[in-house]
């Protein structure tokens, strides 16, 4: 009996230390399905969309909550509207509109 404080102060402590790891790699995980679904949702989004006619010419990739959109699309409006999509989803912090014009 003289020893339960010991181990229960023990317990605690291993608890604290292993803990901490696996609330972070919670973190990350929850992150990383975070920037999933947001890609998932802006190509939904976009391939709803009748304003954007060339939707196997975006890319769509996230990283914590950055939209990045990638590749060719027919004029200036459809690159506006692609961002305005992009933007319209819960989650993104900001996007990065690296759509190409091409004629």
């Amino acid at each position: 009996m003289k020893r339960l404080p010991q181990i229960v102060v023990l317990l605690f402590a291993l608890t604290l230390i292993l803990g901490q790891p696996l609330a972070m790699a919670a973190q990350s995980a929850k992150g990383m399905v975070d920037d999933s679904t947001i890609t998932t949702e802006v190509k939904a989004k976009m391939a709803k969309d009748t304003r954007l006619g060339t939707l196997t010419g975006i890319e769509v990739n996230t990283t914590n909550g950055v939209v990045t959109l990638a590749g060719k699309v027919k004029d200036k409006s459809e690159k506006k509207q692609a961002t305005k999509v992009a933007k319209s989803i819960k989650g993104v912090k900001s996007v990065k509109n690296e759509l190409q014009v091409v004629k």
